[in-house]
């Protein structure tokens, strides 16, 4: 028979592992924006226009493959 005790301890479970997953896919996607702005930052101009990209676009390129994690 599962209590209301068992059950509190089952939701602070689940919402304690809800928000180790959180900070663990935020950090991720921290890790994810500095290394695509550290890429496309050290390319020249030229590689950036093959690229269809500018430099005023790496930070909005950055955000986007980070929230893609």
């Amino acid at each position: 028979m599962t209590t209301t005790h068992d059950t509190d301890i089952g939701l602070s479970r689940n919402w304690a592992m809800s928000l180790i997953d959180g900070v663990r896919t935020r950090i991720e996607q921290i890790r994810v924006y500095r290394q695509t702005v550290r890429a496309l930052s050290e390319l020249s101009d030229r590689d950036l226009r093959d690229l269809g990209l500018s430099r005023a676009m790496i930070r909005s390129v950055a955000k986007e493959a980070a929230l893609a994690v």
